[in-house]
Protein backbone atom coordinates (compact mmCIF):
# COMPACT_ATOMS: atom_id res chain seq x y z
CA UNK A 1 0.00 0.00 0.00
CA UNK A 2 0.99 3.60 -0.49
CA UNK A 3 -1.08 5.78 1.85
CA UNK A 4 -3.96 3.25 1.75
CA UNK A 5 -3.83 2.93 -2.05
CA UNK A 6 -2.89 -0.59 -3.25
CA UNK A 7 0.33 -0.59 -5.28
CA UNK A 8 -1.02 -3.56 -7.23
CA UNK A 9 -3.94 -1.40 -8.38
CA UNK A 10 -1.60 1.32 -9.66
CA UNK A 11 0.74 -1.17 -11.33
CA UNK A 12 -2.13 -2.94 -13.07
CA UNK A 13 -3.41 0.36 -14.43
CA UNK A 14 -0.11 1.99 -15.40
CA UNK A 15 2.17 -0.97 -16.08
CA UNK A 16 5.62 -1.71 -14.80
CA UNK A 17 8.26 -0.68 -14.07
CA UNK A 18 7.10 2.54 -12.43
CA UNK A 19 7.92 4.89 -9.58
CA UNK A 20 5.31 5.61 -6.91
CA UNK A 21 5.67 8.46 -4.41
CA UNK A 22 3.79 9.38 -1.27
CA UNK A 23 2.91 13.08 -1.09
CA UNK A 24 2.27 12.66 2.64
CA UNK A 25 5.76 11.24 3.19
CA UNK A 26 7.39 14.04 1.19
CA UNK A 27 5.52 16.68 3.19
CA UNK A 28 6.21 14.88 6.45
CA UNK A 29 9.95 14.54 5.86
CA UNK A 30 10.28 18.20 4.85
CA UNK A 31 8.23 19.43 7.81
CA UNK A 32 10.21 17.29 10.26
CA UNK A 33 13.43 18.99 9.15
CA UNK A 34 11.94 22.47 9.02
CA UNK A 35 10.18 22.23 12.39
CA UNK A 36 13.24 20.74 14.12
CA UNK A 37 14.87 24.19 13.92
CA UNK A 38 12.15 25.65 16.12
CA UNK A 39 12.72 29.40 16.29
CA UNK A 40 16.30 29.29 15.04
CA UNK A 41 16.61 31.19 11.71
CA UNK A 42 17.17 28.82 8.83
CA UNK A 43 16.30 27.84 5.27
CA UNK A 44 15.84 24.31 3.92
CA UNK A 45 16.97 24.15 0.28
CA UNK A 46 15.76 20.87 -1.22
CA UNK A 47 18.55 19.30 -3.30
CA UNK A 48 16.98 18.79 -6.70
CA UNK A 49 19.68 16.30 -7.72
CA UNK A 50 17.92 13.71 -5.53
CA UNK A 51 14.66 13.93 -7.49
CA UNK A 52 13.79 16.90 -9.68
CA UNK A 53 10.46 15.68 -11.05
CA UNK A 54 8.42 18.84 -11.51
CA UNK A 55 5.43 17.82 -9.41
CA UNK A 56 7.67 16.89 -6.49
CA UNK A 57 9.59 20.16 -6.71
CA UNK A 58 6.30 22.08 -6.77
CA UNK A 59 4.90 20.15 -3.82
CA UNK A 60 7.92 20.95 -1.67
CA UNK A 61 7.95 24.61 -2.75
CA UNK A 62 4.29 24.95 -1.73
CA UNK A 63 5.22 23.74 1.74
CA UNK A 64 8.03 26.22 2.21
CA UNK A 65 11.16 24.63 0.74
CA UNK A 66 13.77 26.59 -1.17
CA UNK A 67 15.96 24.90 -3.81
CA UNK A 68 19.52 23.70 -4.30
CA UNK A 69 20.51 23.28 -7.97
CA UNK A 70 23.56 21.53 -9.42
CA UNK A 71 23.21 22.71 -13.01
CA UNK A 72 21.62 25.45 -15.06
CA UNK A 73 19.01 22.91 -16.12
CA UNK A 74 18.07 22.25 -12.50
CA UNK A 75 17.81 26.03 -12.09
CA UNK A 76 15.42 26.05 -15.04
CA UNK A 77 13.33 23.27 -13.48
CA UNK A 78 13.32 25.14 -10.16
CA UNK A 79 12.05 28.29 -11.89
CA UNK A 80 9.32 26.29 -13.65
CA UNK A 81 8.36 24.81 -10.29
CA UNK A 82 7.82 28.34 -8.99
CA UNK A 83 11.02 28.99 -7.05
CA UNK A 84 12.23 32.58 -7.26
CA UNK A 85 15.93 33.10 -8.11
CA UNK A 86 16.45 34.31 -4.54
CA UNK A 87 15.24 30.88 -3.35
CA UNK A 88 17.96 29.04 -5.29
CA UNK A 89 21.55 28.26 -4.36
CA UNK A 90 23.72 27.06 -7.23
CA UNK A 91 26.14 24.29 -6.29
CA UNK A 92 28.44 22.11 -8.39
CA UNK A 93 32.07 21.51 -9.19
CA UNK A 94 32.06 22.12 -12.94
CA UNK A 95 29.86 25.10 -13.73
CA UNK A 96 30.29 26.11 -17.37
CA UNK A 97 30.58 29.77 -18.47
CA UNK A 98 27.02 29.70 -19.79
CA UNK A 99 25.73 28.25 -16.50
CA UNK A 100 27.53 30.91 -14.49
CA UNK A 101 26.14 33.61 -16.78
CA UNK A 102 22.66 32.22 -16.20
CA UNK A 103 23.08 32.28 -12.41
CA UNK A 104 24.62 35.76 -12.29
CA UNK A 105 22.01 37.27 -14.60
CA UNK A 106 19.14 35.74 -12.62
CA UNK A 107 20.54 36.92 -9.29
CA UNK A 108 20.35 33.61 -7.43
CA UNK A 109 20.65 33.57 -3.65
CA UNK A 110 24.25 32.40 -3.94
CA UNK A 111 26.69 30.73 -6.28
CA UNK A 112 28.64 28.25 -4.17
CA UNK A 113 32.08 28.68 -5.77
CA UNK A 114 34.53 25.79 -5.82
CA UNK A 115 37.84 27.45 -6.70
CA UNK A 116 39.70 30.72 -7.13
CA UNK A 117 39.36 30.29 -10.89
CA UNK A 118 35.60 29.89 -10.70
CA UNK A 119 35.36 32.97 -8.49
CA UNK A 120 37.30 34.96 -11.08
CA UNK A 121 34.94 33.78 -13.82
CA UNK A 122 31.92 34.82 -11.76
CA UNK A 123 33.54 38.21 -11.17
CA UNK A 124 34.21 38.76 -14.88
CA UNK A 125 30.63 37.91 -15.80
CA UNK A 126 29.17 40.09 -13.04
CA UNK A 127 31.38 43.04 -14.03
CA UNK A 128 30.38 42.70 -17.67
CA UNK A 129 26.69 42.54 -16.78
CA UNK A 130 26.91 45.37 -14.27
CA UNK A 131 25.77 43.07 -11.46
CA UNK A 132 27.00 42.16 -8.01
CA UNK A 133 27.15 38.37 -7.77
CA UNK A 134 26.31 36.80 -4.43
CA UNK A 135 28.81 34.04 -3.68
CA UNK A 136 29.55 31.47 -0.99
CA UNK A 137 32.99 29.89 -0.83
CA UNK A 138 32.95 26.11 -0.55
CA UNK A 139 35.55 24.76 1.87
CA UNK A 140 36.93 21.25 1.57
CA UNK A 141 37.55 20.38 5.23
CA UNK A 142 39.38 17.06 4.61
CA UNK A 143 36.83 15.22 6.78
CA UNK A 144 35.98 11.58 6.12
CA UNK A 145 32.20 11.24 5.95
CA UNK A 146 32.57 7.48 6.44
CA UNK A 147 30.06 6.82 3.67
CA UNK A 148 30.63 5.13 0.32
CA UNK A 149 33.83 6.49 -1.31
CA UNK A 150 31.94 7.31 -4.50
CA UNK A 151 29.71 9.79 -2.65
CA UNK A 152 32.39 11.31 -0.43
CA UNK A 153 32.99 15.00 -1.16
CA UNK A 154 34.85 16.32 1.87
CA UNK A 155 38.30 14.73 1.61
CA UNK A 156 41.38 16.45 0.20
CA UNK A 157 41.52 13.81 -2.57
CA UNK A 158 37.95 14.68 -3.68
CA UNK A 159 37.36 17.22 -6.45
CA UNK A 160 35.04 19.42 -4.39
CA UNK A 161 35.73 22.79 -2.77
CA UNK A 162 39.05 24.28 -1.71
CA UNK A 163 41.30 23.84 1.32
CA UNK A 164 40.76 26.25 4.18
CA UNK A 165 44.11 27.99 3.73
CA UNK A 166 43.38 28.64 0.05
CA UNK A 167 39.89 29.86 0.93
CA UNK A 168 41.46 32.16 3.56
CA UNK A 169 43.51 33.88 0.87
CA UNK A 170 40.32 34.53 -1.08
CA UNK A 171 38.53 35.87 2.00
CA UNK A 172 41.29 38.46 2.46
CA UNK A 173 40.85 39.80 -1.08
CA UNK A 174 37.09 39.60 -1.47
CA UNK A 175 36.14 42.93 0.19
CA UNK A 176 37.96 44.81 -2.59
CA UNK A 177 36.19 42.98 -5.42
CA UNK A 178 33.14 45.15 -6.04
CA UNK A 179 31.38 42.77 -8.43
CA UNK A 180 31.28 40.09 -5.72
CA UNK A 181 29.47 39.88 -2.40
CA UNK A 182 30.52 37.12 -0.02
CA UNK A 183 27.35 35.94 1.71
CA UNK A 184 28.30 32.59 3.21
CA UNK A 185 30.81 29.85 3.84
CA UNK A 186 29.68 26.52 2.40
CA UNK A 187 30.66 23.00 3.46
CA UNK A 188 29.27 19.67 2.23
CA UNK A 189 31.23 16.50 2.95
CA UNK A 190 29.19 13.80 1.24
CA UNK A 191 25.97 11.84 1.06
CA UNK A 192 24.31 9.03 3.03
CA UNK A 193 26.17 9.92 6.22
CA UNK A 194 25.00 7.73 9.09
CA UNK A 195 27.04 9.20 11.96
CA UNK A 196 26.73 12.70 13.39
CA UNK A 197 30.44 13.02 14.16
CA UNK A 198 31.69 14.00 10.66
CA UNK A 199 28.73 16.34 10.16
CA UNK A 200 29.45 17.96 13.53
CA UNK A 201 33.13 18.43 12.70
CA UNK A 202 32.23 20.05 9.39
CA UNK A 203 29.71 22.38 11.03
CA UNK A 204 32.27 23.34 13.69
CA UNK A 205 34.84 24.14 11.01
CA UNK A 206 32.36 26.32 9.11
CA UNK A 207 31.42 28.14 12.32
CA UNK A 208 35.10 28.73 13.12
CA UNK A 209 35.64 30.16 9.63
CA UNK A 210 32.69 32.49 10.15
CA UNK A 211 34.12 33.61 13.48
CA UNK A 212 37.47 34.31 11.86
CA UNK A 213 35.77 36.38 9.16
CA UNK A 214 33.78 38.31 11.76
CA UNK A 215 37.06 39.12 13.48
CA UNK A 216 38.23 40.63 10.19
CA UNK A 217 34.97 42.59 9.93
CA UNK A 218 33.61 40.46 7.10
CA UNK A 219 29.93 39.93 7.89
CA UNK A 220 28.28 36.83 6.44
CA UNK A 221 24.54 36.47 5.94
CA UNK A 222 24.34 32.75 6.80
CA UNK A 223 26.28 29.49 7.04
CA UNK A 224 25.59 26.85 4.38
CA UNK A 225 26.15 23.44 6.00
CA UNK A 226 25.17 21.35 2.96
CA UNK A 227 23.30 18.10 3.28
CA UNK A 228 24.29 14.47 3.57
CA UNK A 229 22.09 13.08 6.36
CA UNK A 230 21.61 9.40 5.61
CA UNK A 231 18.48 7.28 5.64
CA UNK A 232 18.05 3.68 6.81
CA UNK A 233 17.88 1.52 3.71
CA UNK A 234 18.30 -1.72 5.65
CA UNK A 235 16.48 -0.91 8.89
CA UNK A 236 19.64 -0.10 10.83
CA UNK A 237 19.86 2.89 13.16
CA UNK A 238 20.66 6.32 11.70
CA UNK A 239 20.73 9.74 13.39
CA UNK A 240 17.31 11.28 13.86
CA UNK A 241 16.38 14.51 12.14
CA UNK A 242 15.96 16.14 15.54
CA UNK A 243 19.42 15.11 16.74
CA UNK A 244 20.96 16.26 13.46
CA UNK A 245 19.38 19.71 13.54
CA UNK A 246 20.06 20.18 17.27
CA UNK A 247 23.73 19.44 16.62
CA UNK A 248 23.92 22.00 13.80
CA UNK A 249 22.32 24.70 15.93
CA UNK A 250 24.64 23.95 18.86
CA UNK A 251 27.72 24.33 16.66
CA UNK A 252 26.56 27.52 14.93
CA UNK A 253 24.59 29.39 17.61
CA UNK A 254 27.59 31.37 18.89
CA UNK A 255 28.06 32.94 15.43
CA UNK A 256 24.52 34.32 15.44
CA UNK A 257 24.17 33.31 11.79
CA UNK A 258 21.17 31.64 10.17
CA UNK A 259 21.70 28.10 8.88
CA UNK A 260 21.10 26.91 5.33
CA UNK A 261 20.99 23.16 4.69
CA UNK A 262 20.46 21.24 1.46
CA UNK A 263 18.84 17.85 2.14
CA UNK A 264 17.71 15.75 -0.80
CA UNK A 265 17.88 12.05 0.00
CA UNK A 266 16.66 12.63 3.57
CA UNK A 267 13.41 14.04 2.18
CA UNK A 268 12.81 12.04 -0.99
CA UNK A 269 14.28 8.55 -0.50
CA UNK A 270 11.75 7.14 2.00
CA UNK A 271 8.87 8.64 0.03
CA UNK A 272 9.20 6.51 -3.10
CA UNK A 273 9.31 2.95 -4.40
CA UNK A 274 10.02 1.24 -7.70
CA UNK A 275 7.31 -1.27 -8.56
CA UNK A 276 8.41 -4.06 -10.88
CA UNK A 277 7.02 -7.32 -12.22
CA UNK A 278 8.68 -10.73 -12.05
CA UNK A 279 9.22 -11.78 -15.67
CA UNK A 280 11.20 -14.98 -15.18
CA UNK A 281 12.40 -17.42 -12.54
CA UNK A 282 15.32 -19.77 -13.06
CA UNK A 283 17.62 -21.86 -10.94
CA UNK A 284 20.72 -20.22 -9.50
CA UNK A 285 21.99 -23.07 -7.32
CA UNK A 286 20.51 -25.82 -5.16
CA UNK A 287 19.33 -23.32 -2.57
CA UNK A 288 18.32 -20.25 -4.58
CA UNK A 289 16.81 -18.93 -7.79
CA UNK A 290 17.22 -15.93 -10.02
CA UNK A 291 14.12 -13.72 -10.00
CA UNK A 292 14.30 -11.60 -13.15
CA UNK A 293 12.26 -8.42 -12.86
CA UNK A 294 11.46 -5.73 -15.42
CA UNK A 295 13.35 -3.01 -13.50
CA UNK A 296 17.09 -2.82 -13.13
CA UNK A 297 20.02 -0.46 -13.33
CA UNK A 298 18.22 1.72 -15.88
CA UNK A 299 15.51 2.45 -13.30
CA UNK A 300 17.57 2.27 -10.08
CA UNK A 301 21.30 2.62 -10.64
CA UNK A 302 22.39 2.69 -6.99
CA UNK A 303 22.80 -1.10 -6.47
CA UNK A 304 24.97 -1.47 -9.58
CA UNK A 305 26.99 1.70 -8.96
CA UNK A 306 27.41 1.62 -5.18
CA UNK A 307 26.47 -1.95 -4.20
CA UNK A 308 23.65 -0.16 -2.43
CA UNK A 309 21.09 -2.12 -0.43
CA UNK A 310 17.35 -1.58 -0.94
CA UNK A 311 14.73 -3.66 0.79
CA UNK A 312 12.56 -5.60 -1.66
CA UNK A 313 9.09 -6.85 -0.76
CA UNK A 314 6.32 -8.63 -2.64
CA UNK A 315 3.44 -6.29 -3.33
CA UNK A 316 0.89 -9.02 -2.64
CA UNK A 317 1.86 -11.27 0.24
CA UNK A 318 0.79 -14.88 -0.10
CA UNK A 319 1.13 -17.63 2.46
CA UNK A 320 4.00 -19.83 1.35
CA UNK A 321 7.40 -21.14 2.26
CA UNK A 322 10.27 -18.76 1.63
CA UNK A 323 12.98 -19.08 -1.02
CA UNK A 324 16.30 -17.31 -1.46
CA UNK A 325 16.49 -15.14 -4.56
CA UNK A 326 19.00 -13.14 -6.49
CA UNK A 327 16.81 -10.26 -7.72
CA UNK A 328 18.18 -9.20 -11.11
CA UNK A 329 17.14 -6.77 -13.81
CA UNK A 330 16.74 -7.18 -17.57
CA UNK A 331 19.73 -5.08 -18.65
CA UNK A 332 22.56 -6.79 -20.54
CA UNK A 333 25.12 -6.29 -17.74
CA UNK A 334 26.22 -8.72 -15.04
CA UNK A 335 26.21 -5.80 -12.61
CA UNK A 336 22.45 -5.45 -13.07
CA UNK A 337 21.64 -7.00 -9.69
CA UNK A 338 18.99 -5.25 -7.61
CA UNK A 339 19.21 -7.44 -4.52
CA UNK A 340 21.46 -10.36 -3.55
CA UNK A 341 20.44 -13.37 -1.47
CA UNK A 342 17.00 -12.12 -0.44
CA UNK A 343 14.74 -14.45 1.52
CA UNK A 344 11.21 -13.90 0.21
CA UNK A 345 7.93 -15.79 0.04
CA UNK A 346 8.00 -17.93 -3.08
CA UNK A 347 7.55 -15.74 -6.12
CA UNK A 348 5.65 -16.51 -9.31
CA UNK A 349 6.07 -15.05 -12.76
CA UNK A 350 3.75 -12.05 -12.96
CA UNK A 351 4.07 -11.09 -9.30
CA UNK A 352 4.72 -7.44 -8.45
CA UNK A 353 7.59 -6.50 -6.13
CA UNK A 354 8.35 -3.15 -4.52
CA UNK A 355 11.90 -1.82 -4.18
CA UNK A 356 11.75 0.47 -1.17
CA UNK A 357 13.34 3.85 -0.40
CA UNK A 358 13.81 4.64 -4.08
CA UNK A 359 12.44 8.19 -4.04
CA UNK A 360 15.95 9.66 -4.31
CA UNK A 361 18.43 8.85 -7.08
CA UNK A 362 15.97 6.54 -8.81
CA UNK A 363 14.31 8.55 -11.55
CA UNK A 364 17.02 11.23 -11.33
CA UNK A 365 19.72 8.74 -12.41
CA UNK A 366 17.59 6.66 -14.82
CA UNK A 367 18.84 6.05 -18.35
CA UNK A 368 17.81 4.75 -21.76
CA UNK A 369 20.50 2.05 -21.88
CA UNK A 370 19.33 -0.85 -24.07
CA UNK A 371 16.83 1.73 -25.40
CA UNK A 372 14.67 1.17 -22.37
CA UNK A 373 12.06 3.93 -21.96
CA UNK A 374 11.99 6.00 -18.78
CA UNK A 375 9.21 4.70 -16.52
CA UNK A 376 6.13 6.65 -15.49
CA UNK A 377 6.00 8.37 -12.11
CA UNK A 378 2.89 8.37 -9.93
CA UNK A 379 2.10 10.59 -6.95
CA UNK A 380 -0.34 9.36 -4.30
CA UNK A 381 -2.05 12.11 -2.33
CA UNK A 382 -5.04 12.00 0.01
CA UNK A 383 -6.21 8.59 -1.16
CA UNK A 384 -5.97 9.33 -4.88
CA UNK A 385 -3.16 8.85 -7.38
CA UNK A 386 -2.15 10.57 -10.58
CA UNK A 387 0.55 10.19 -13.18
CA UNK A 388 3.09 13.02 -12.86
CA UNK A 389 5.30 11.76 -15.69
CA UNK A 390 4.02 9.44 -18.41
CA UNK A 391 6.01 6.51 -19.71
CA UNK A 392 8.52 7.52 -22.36
CA UNK A 393 8.04 6.11 -25.85
CA UNK A 394 10.47 5.17 -28.61
CA UNK A 395 9.21 8.22 -30.51
CA UNK A 396 10.19 10.38 -27.53
CA UNK A 397 13.67 8.86 -27.52
CA UNK A 398 14.11 9.32 -31.27
CA UNK A 399 12.64 12.82 -31.48
CA UNK A 400 16.07 14.44 -31.14
CA UNK A 401 17.73 12.19 -33.71
CA UNK A 402 18.03 12.31 -37.47
CA UNK A 403 18.99 9.72 -40.04
CA UNK A 404 20.16 12.30 -42.62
Amino acid sequence: MCDDVPLAEIAAAVGTPLYVYSAAALRGRYRAIDEAFGGYPHAVHYALKANSTLAIARLLRRHGAAADANSAWEIDVARRAGFAPTDIVFTGVGKSPSELECAVSLGVKAINVESAGELARVEEIASRLGRTARVAVRINPDIDARSHPRISTGLKVNKFGMPLDEAGDLFDRLPDRRALKLVAVHVHIGSQITSLDPLQRAAALAAAAAGDLAGRRVALEYLDLGGGLGVSYDGSSVPSIGDYVSMLIAEVRATGLPIVIEPGRAIAAPAGVVVARVVDLKSRDADSDFAVIDAGMTELLRPAMYDAFHRIEPVTLRRSNTRRYEIVGPVCESSDVVGRDRELPRLKVGDFVAILDAGAYGSAMASNYNRRPLPPEVLVDSGAWRIIRRRQTTDDMLSLETDD
